[in-house]
């Protein structure tokens, strides 16, 4: 059964769904929510996460040594109800592992877990992969939350997305959830973008490198939500046209271009564990005005 955790100091309050250990809300204490609701008129997702693919597999299939394994886009832990295995006031820790269900479409032993803790006005998720199995764990992993647009009290305004380095890194844009080939100019000028519902006309906009290690996504005068990515070298950009949220995704592995090997190890930014390894990876965001 589906449980919600929340968490809580003078600042933030954060609410963590079991099913997908993804966070249903978060709040400051003067009653303004931060996340996307979940309309499923638009789209039922809040912050879902990415594992063990993102984006999407020709024909919803991947390969392992060159088996053939059914896998939905974004994988299949998102659908998946996890264990609360640790939690306090400012934090918890859910987790899941493999079994033999999960065998049956992505065939290693592992174990996922996902860390929401709150200090001040940030929240930091934290996700950790363990091979727990004697071969290599071929994996990508990724976040997927989504945030108000316009921000609370900032409607009619400019909102923007800017990158810390500053830089320009280039677009690549996907056609049936798979990576068109080439990169496009990058809509970042000196490392910021003024959103317009337009550019989500050809589905999400996609900088596989180069996007760096945080940007500020704030209302023109208003406030402002400050992102902070660990091991997590992607950035994608995505709302359906006309809904009142923006998706900033940081990854670690993105879809195969068209055409590409479906070995889940050859799509790109892959990783592979070693047994008894683990990897993490953690995106913050501190609420700011």
């Amino acid at each position: 059964m589906t449980e919600i955790t929340r968490i809580a100091n003078d600042a933030l309050t954060v609410e963590v769904s079991s099913l997908g250990a993804e966070t249903q809300s978060i709040k400051t204490s003067d009653g303004r929510s931060w996340l996307w609701s979940g309309d499923a008129a638009f789209w039922n997702g809040r912050s879902p996460i990415l594992f063990p693919i993102v984006g999407k597999a020709a024909d919803n299939t991947v390969l392992v040594d060159g088996k053939s394994f059914e896998m939905q886009q974004h994988g299949f832990a998102r659908r998946q109800e996890f264990r609360l295995a640790e939690t306090g006031e400012t934090f918890c820790l859910h987790e899941i592992v493999s079994n033999e269900a999960s065998k049956a479409a992505y065939p290693f032993d592992f174990r996922l877990t996902l860390r929401h803790a709150i200090e001040g006005r940030q929240l930091t998720v934290t996700a950790e992969v363990s091979n727990t199995g004697s071969v290599p764990l071929p994996f990508g992993l990724g976040f997927h939350p989504a945030f108000a647009w316009p921000l609370p009290g900032a409607e009619g305004r400019e909102h923007t997305v800017v990158l810390d380095n500053k830089a320009e890194p280039p677009l690549v844009r996907i056609e049936g959830g798979l990576r068109k080939p080439g990169n496009l100019t990058s809509p970042f000028k000196a490392g910021r973008l003024v959103l317009n519902h337009s550019y989500f006309d050809e589905d999400a906009m996609i900088f596989p490198e180069g996007a760096g290690p945080g940007l500020i996504y704030a209302a023109d005068g208003g406030p402002s939500l400050h992102f902070a990515f660990d091991n997590l070298p992607n950035l994608a950009l995505w709302t359906k046209p006309g809904a009142p949220f923006i998706c900033v995704e940081p990854w670690h592995g993105t879809a195969p271009e068209i055409g590409a090997s479906a070995e889940i190890v050859d799509r790109p930014y892959s990783l592979e564990l070693a047994p008894g390894t683990s990897a993490a990876f953690a995106f913050s965001v501190d609420v700011i005005g």
